[in-house]
């Protein structure tokens, strides 16, 4: 196992990275030799899994930090950020992913609990706007790699109507558009920003949404290879992007879905 990134001070920062694709890019990452920082929001009935999960990056040799906060909350942002500064004592973030699924899936018409302008601003809030947040804070308080990377998670409702998805997909709309921005104006300093679209995953995130199980057999009828995404295939690439050689991607959706979009 090459671990290109060992002996270097550097670190992820995954937001939302308890589970699903956050938690696997964590691995893959950490196996190959790249602190990691997972700031996360989970209920204590959720804990036992996830700690097993951190115990398994922690065997990888890696150094581990952990923070079970509301990253959408700005004082807390600001008192993570501040010990993460002190806690890797030099170190620099070579990666920043967002992986944050926090938003309401309601329909708009027809139901008991319809979907309200303030459901939008949640959801756009912790699941887009978030990302230049901590991109920002990261920014201001130093700590980014002279060659870092911003990586976040889009789906097919950025084009795409699905029922109950309308807060997300605008969600998905704002990330997209916030992420060619950062790729723009950080630039400068070294920051490249991507937005990774997977197939359907079958993720607790997915299982949320009303209707998932059509989602998924829609995905297995397009994909050439008649498979669903799995969160290994989307970790692979977000290691591929943290990687040297892919320090000229810049400001890019890049479909990783093995084909599906092509149907």
């Amino acid at each position: 196992m090459i671990k290109e990134f060992q002996n270097k001070n550097e670190w992820a920062l995954i937001l939302g990275g308890s589970t699903g694709l956050g938690m696997a890019s964590a691995k893959k990452l950490a196996i190959h030799g790249m602190n990691i920082i997972i700031v996360h929001r989970n209920r204590k009935a959720e804990l036992p899994q996830i700690e097993n999960d951190f115990t398994e990056i922690k065997k990888t040799g890696v150094d581990f930090l952990s923070y079970n906060i509301d990253l959408t909350k700005q004082e807390k942002r600001k008192e993570v950020v501040h010990e993460i500064m002190k806690a890797i004592s030099g170190g620099k973030i070579k990666a920043l992913i967002h992986s944050v699924a926090k938003g309401n899936l309601k329909p708009m018409i027809n139901a008991e609990s319809v979907l309200k302008n303030d459901d939008f601003h949640l959801t756009i809030d912790a699941m887009a706007i978030s990302l230049y947040d901590w991109v920002k804070s990261i920014y201001d308080s130093g700590v980014f790699a002279r060659d870092s990377r911003v990586i976040s998670f889009t789906s097919e409702g950025n084009t795409k109507a699905w029922k109950n998805y309308a807060a997300v997909s605008a969600a998905k709309v704002a990330l997209e558009a916030i992420t060619r921005s950062i790729a723009l104006e950080f630039a400068p300093y070294g920051i490249k920003a991507n937005c990774l679209q997977p197939g359907a995953v079958d993720t607790q995130s997915l299982r949320m949404i009303p209707g998932y199980e059509q989602i998924i057999t829609h995905s297995l009828e397009r994909n050439p290879f008649n498979r669903i995404t799995i969160p290994e295939d989307v970790a692979n690439v977000v290691y591929l992007l943290c990687k040297d050689e892919a320090a000229w991607i810049n400001g890019c959706v890049l479909p990783v879905n093995g084909g599906e979009h092509l149907n």
